[in-house]
This record gives C-alpha cells, structure tokens and sequence, in this order.
C-alpha cells in the first residue's frame, strides 16, 4: 500500500484529483495575493483615515475648480461674483441684527 502525499494543509492527504502546480505558478499566484492583500488594507487605511479623506476632497475641488476656471472662465467668474455677494450680504445682515440687541 502507498502512502498519500502529505500537504501543508493538516489533513495528511492531498485530493487526488488536485492539479500539480510548478514552484513558479506557486510564487505568482502568492505575489498576486500579496497585491490585492495590499490593496484592501490600503482601501481601508483611505475609508478609516479621515485627515487623508479631507486632503483628498480638497484637492478634488480645487481641480474642478481650477478645471473651471480654465474652460469657462465667465461663468468663473459669475460664480466668484455669486459667492462674494452671499458672503457680503451674509455679514450686513449680521451686522444689522447685533446693532438691533
């Protein structure tokens, strides 16, 4: 009687119809796991890291903005003039109702 090849996996036996993988099939497929291994934590590292979540929305914005800017410079500049209007009106209404009390 022969004995089954043993694995590394505990059971003591190999299925026998499992394929035979050569050592460099072996390597890459361990290489391609370390990568997406790599890859998930980096993904979690991003969605737990809030510091880095705000740089990267900042940065975000300032690229549509400065895109913006580039290819529509009026309407830029429309929404420039927009917000420094809300921004002036916010402070005269502010000022007006502490004068009031």
């Amino acid at each position: 009687m022969s004995e089954a090849p043993k694995t590394a996996g505990g059971s003591g036996t190999a299925p026998a119809d499992a394929p035979q993988r050569s050592k460099a099939e072996l390597l890459a497929d361990i290489e391609k796991n370390r990568a997406d291994l790599r890859a998930t934590l980096d993904a979690i590292e991003f969605k737990l890291n809030l510091p880095k979540q705000a740089r990267h929305a900042a940065h975000r914005v300032k690229s549509r903005v400065n895109r913006l800017r580039h290819d529509n410079p009026v309407v830029f500049g429309t929404v420039v003039a927009g917000a420094v209007a809300a921004v002036g009106a916010a402070a005269v209404l502010g000022f007006r109702f502490a004068a009031k009390k």
